[in-house]
């Protein structure tokens, strides 16, 4: 009895005891629109890198530690793709990139320590950030375009990981101890 238990504990304990699931949401829009003010409207543009619909899918069908490992290194990487020396050409207002990205690294914060486990990225989903990266701002030494590219699809990644942030949410039981 208490095996079980402790298995239905270990189980449940990303989606019952963590309180950034109520707090993504808010935090997700933050983030938004802090990165669509930023700069002026989205480039028309499109990304020389297709945007990984594929593995969005495939962690739609995983578990909850799963989704949260891939919520998290999203984040992680989303914060290492604007830590680069070629950022000053962009001509973005940089209090607002200070906040997106102290913002960024909170919600990575806040679900690593959801998480039971402190798995590895997802090498398809590392390798998707280098192509950006190595197909955007490193051949053009950053220039305004290729961080606009990189901005779009920023507020494509965030609005795809709001939705799996939800989906996790509706899948979980109510927690009486959530205010």
């Amino acid at each position: 009895m208490f095996r079980l238990l402790f298995v239905l504990c270990g189980a449940l304990t990303p989606v019952l005891c963590c309180d950034w699931l109520e707090r993504y949401h808010k935090l997700s829009n933050d983030s938004l629109v802090h990165i669509q003010l930023m700069g002026g409207g989205l480039t028309e543009q499109q990304s020389p890198v297709p945007f990984p619909d594929k593995l969005y899918r495939q962690i739609y069908k995983a578990k909850v530690e799963s989704q949260l490992v891939f919520i998290r290194d999203n984040l992680e990487l989303i914060g290492c793709l604007y830590r680069h020396d070629n950022l000053s050409s962009a001509s973005w207002d940089p209090i607002r990139i200070k906040h997106f990205l102290d913002i960024i690294y909170r919600q990575a914060e806040e679900v690593t320590a959801c998480m039971s486990t402190n798995r590895t990225t997802n090498p398809r989903l590392r390798d998707f950030y280098r192509r950006l990266s190595n197909s955007t701002v490193t051949p053009t030494g950053g220039s305004v375009a290729s961080w606009e590219l990189i901005r779009k699809q920023t507020v494509r990644l965030l609005q795809r990981l709001d939705l799996l942030a939800a989906s996790i949410r509706r899948r979980s039981p109510p927690n009486p101890q959530r205010h």
